[in-house]
C-alpha cells in the first residue's frame, strides 16, 4: 500500500504542477463561443472587401505632390518587345557616337514614400544614369546588359528559372548572387514590369497548411492532407488558381517552429484557418500567395510573430511592403493584417518567465527606435504603444517562450484566449 501511495503522489503532484503552469486556461470559454467571434470577424472582412471591390484605390487615383511609379504584370511577348526596343535604342545611340547608358529608377530609401491612403510604401520617380563609358559604372552596366540578354532568352523559350540558376550562367561576371539579384530588380524597374513577369523565381521557401484547396499547375492540392510539413508555396504564382476554403481566417506565422506546432496539433481543425509561414523574412512567392488568398477568399489575416523589432518589421513587409521592392508594392502587399502576438505587453500579461525573456542588443534598440520613426508605424497608435514598451523595457521574446508553460500552451491556451478576447491590433 505504501508503495502504491508513493507511485500515486508523483502523478498527483504532476497534475497540480501542470495546472499551475497553464496560466489563464480557466478563462477560456467553449470553442463554440470563440468560433462565433471568428465568424463575426470573417463577416466583417468579407463585407469590407465587397464594399471596396467595385473600385480599389490605386496610385493613379491620388493627387500626390510627388510623382511615383509602379510596375505592372506584362506578358512574355511584351517583356520581349520592351527588351528589343531598349537594345535597339542603344544600337542607334552607339552608331551616333554617343555610347549608351541605362536610366535606372533609384531604389534608395530617399526615393521611397509611404502613402497612408494605400497603406503601403511606393517608389518615387527619381532615376540614376548608368553609363557604359564610365569607369565607376561600366561593370554594373555590363551586368545589366547580360541580365537583359538572359531574360530575353527566357522569353523566347517560355521557361522559368530560379535566381540561383541566373547567377550560375555567368559567375565570373556576377561575382556574387546578391549583385545579380539587385540588378534583376533594376531590370524590373527599367522595363516597368513585375519581377514575376521576367520568369525568374526564388527557390521554394514558404509553406501552407490547413483549410485550403487550390490548383497547382492543374493538380488539385488539399492542404489538410499535406501532413505536418504542409505544401510548399509554388514559386510561380501564375500556376496557382481555383482557391477554395471554409476557413474563418488566415494565420500568418513568422517562425517555422511555431508553424510546426500548429500543424502537428492540427489547430486548423479546431479553429478553421489557413496557416502560412515563410520561415522568417518573407520571400516574394509567399507575399504573392498571401495577397492572392486575401483577394480571392476575402479572409481576415492574423499574424503571430516574435516580440522583437524584427518580428514587427516582418509583419510590416507583408502589410506595407519592403523598401527594396517598393516598385512592386501594389502586387506584394496584404492590407489590414492584424497583429495578434507575441506583443511586448504579453510578456507581463501572460507571466512569461524572466529566463525566457532576452535582453535587447544595442542594434535591437536602434532598430526599434528607427521603426518608431516610420510613418506606417505612426499610423497605428497600438503599434507605437507596443514598440515603445519594447524599447523602454529592453526585453524581447520569441514565440517559443510560451513553451515554458508546456509544449502545447501556444495552441491550447494562448491563441484560443487571444482570439476569444479579440486581442489584436
Amino acid at each position: 500500500m505504501a508503495d502504491k501511495r508513493k507511485r500515486r503522489r508523483p502523478a498527483d503532484d504532476s497534475d497540480s504542477e501542470s495546472d499551475s503552469k497553464l496560466p489563464f486556461k480557466s478563462k477560456l470559454k467553449p470553442d463554440s463561443t470563440i468560433l462565433q467571434t471568428l465568424k463575426t470577424l470573417k463577416d466583417s472582412a468579407t463585407a469590407a472587401a465587397s464594399s471596396s471591390s467595385t473600385k480599389p484605390l490605386t496610385l493613379s487615383d491620388l493627387n500626390l505632390s510627388t510623382a511615383c511609379r509602379e510596375v505592372t504584370d506584362l506578358s512574355l511577348s511584351s517583356v520581349q518587345s520592351s527588351i528589343e526596343s531598349l537594345i535597339l535604342s542603344f544600337a542607334h545611340s552607339i552608331l551616333a557616337g554617343n555610347g549608351f547608358s541605362f536610366s535606372v529608377p533609384s531604389r534608395s530609401s530617399a526615393n521611397q514614400l509611404y502613402v497612408p491612403e494605400l497603406d503601403r510604401i511606393v517608389l518615387k520617380d527619381k532615376t540614376a544614369v548608368r553609363p557604359f563609358a564610365n569607369v565607376s559604372t561600366v561593370r554594373k552596366a555590363t551586368v545589366t546588359t547580360r541580365i537583359l540578354q538572359l531574360i530575353h532568352q527566357l522569353c523566347l523559350k517560355s521557361i522559368h528559372v530560379t535566381k540561383r540558376d541566373l547567377f550560375y550562367t555567368d559567375v565570373k561576371l556576377f561575382q556574387d548572387q546578391t549583385q545579380s539579384d539587385a540588378v534583376l530588380d533594376d531590370v524590373s524597374c527599367i522595363l516597368g514590369c513585375t519581377r514575376s513577369s521576367l520568369n525568374v523565381v526564388a527557390a521554394e521557401k514558404g509553406v501552407v497548411v490547413g483549410r485550403l484547396i487550390f490548383s497547382d499547375n492543374g493538380d488539385m492540392i488539399d492542404c489538410t492532407k499535406m501532413g505536418m510539413g504542409g505544401k510548399a508555396i509554388p514559386p510561380n504564382i501564375d500556376r496557382v488558381g481555383d482557391m477554395q476554403s471554409d476557413a474563418l481566417f488566415i494565420l500568418l506565422v513568422e517562425k517555422d517552429a511555431a508553424y510546426m506546432r500548429l500543424a502537428e496539433d492540427r489547430f486548423y481543425n479546431r479553429f478553421p484557418c489557413i496557416i502560412v509561414t515563410a520561415k522568417g523574412q518573407p520571400d516574394v512567392a509567399t507575399r504573392l500567395f498571401m495577397r492572392k488568398m486575401k483577394t480571392e477568399l476575402k479572409l481576415p489575416v492574423i499574424a503571430l510573430v516574435d516580440s522583437d523589432p524584427y518580428g514587427l518589421k516582418i509583419l510590416s513587409v507583408y502589410g506595407c511592403g519592403s523598401k527594396n521592392m517598393s516598385y512592386d508594392s501594389a502586387n506584394l502587399t496584404t492590407p489590414d493584417i492584424k497583429w495578434l502576438g507575441i506583443r511586448p505587453s504579453d510578456l507581463d500579461k501572460y507571466k512569461i518567465p524572466e529566463q525566457c525573456r532576452l535582453p535587447m542588443t544595442e542594434q535591437d534598440i536602434k532598430t526599434g527606435k528607427d521603426l518608431l520613426e516610420e510613418d506606417f508605424v505612426k499610423k497605428n497608435p497600438g503599434w507605437v504603444e507596443e514598440l515603445s514598451l519594447m524599447v523602454k523595457s529592453k526585453q524581447k521574446a520569441e514565440i517559443q517562450a510560451l513553451s515554458s508553460f508546456g509544449f502545447q500552451y501556444l495552441t491550447e491556451v494562448y491563441l484560443p484566449l487571444k482570439l476569444q478576447q479579440k486581442d489584436w491590433l
